[in-house]
């Protein structure tokens, strides 16, 4: 096990050097927290490198983990000053990881349920509907590049872990994708007339958000001719973009399930 405890140390400088740009959108990603340490290494087996405060150490869930990965020799003891001074969280949980950016798993699929974002700059909101695609079974998600970053510490609190289970392809030019796409494209519209109750979403379905204050960008709104309005009896003009999402692919799920339920029954 090594150990820093000075500013001075080389190692530090580097490691704080490194993490300095938070919009960087390209290098290693700082994983804060248990939770999302364990769920990178479950998903993705790529070496990566630890970092224990001297609190963190006096825990017991945070050794165990270190004994389970066989970390001893992977991991850097810091001071509990100087863990503070990388740490992004207000509260600290005592270890972190840097770890090598997940790449997407080549070309997202024309043929394959997608979620589309154009412009989200919310990372509170991106995480978020990474975490209710990722429950509802949508694998892929482009973003277009005016998105938050993907892999910011803000997206992956948010995220709760989901990054690790979607292929995210940033930078994404969302129009040239949906004019291959082979399924349906559809945009949340509150002046459309049809309900996203009455539509069949039991075909291969590519899912378009904009951002919260602008919508969707004009070339990506000539792309998608299928518009939908989520219903809202109550007196409320609009949800949040993550919650919006989150009905709508859930939706999506119910009617697949009920479909293969029906098909169950039949047989």
């Amino acid at each position: 096990m090594k150990s820093i405890s000075s500013r001075a140390n080389p190692r530090f400088k580097t490691l704080k050097k490194l993490l300095g740009n938070r919009r960087k959108k390209t290098g290693p990603i700082l994983l804060e927290g248990l939770h999302l340490v364990e769920s990178y290494i479950d998903r993705t087996p790529v070496p990566v490198e630890f970092f224990v405060s001297e609190k963190g150490m006096r825990n017991p869930e945070v050794a165990r983990f270190l004994e389970d990965a066989n970390a001893e020799t992977n991991f850097t003891l810091l001071s509990d000053a100087l863990f503070d001074e990388i740490a992004t969280l207000e509260a600290p949980s005592g270890i972190m990881a840097l770890a090598d950016r997940p790449l997407p798993e080549g070309d997202a699929a024309d043929d394959a349920d997608a979620v589309l974002l154009d412009g989200i700059q919310d990372p509170g909101n991106l995480g978020s509907i990474f975490r209710s695609a990722a429950a509802a079974g949508v694998r892929q998600i482009l973003l277009s590049p005016d998105c938050a970053q993907a892999w910011s510490p803000k997206t992956l609190r948010a995220g709760m872990g989901a990054h690790f289970q979607l292929s995210l392809h940033e930078n994404a030019d969302l129009p040239a994708f949906l004019a291959a796409y082979k399924g349906q494209a559809v945009l949340t519209a509150l002046e459309s007339k049809t309900d996203l109750y009455s539509l069949n979403l039991k075909a291969t379905t590519a899912w378009v958000f904009g951002s919260e204050g602008q919508g969707v960008g004009p070339r990506l709104l000539e792309a998608v001719a299928l518009r939908v309005k989520i219903p809202m009896p109550g007196k409320v003009e609009s949800l949040n973009v993550a919650a919006a999402a989150s009905v709508c692919l859930f939706e999506m799920v119910r009617q697949r399930t009920e479909s293969a339920l029906f098909q169950q029954k039949r047989l």
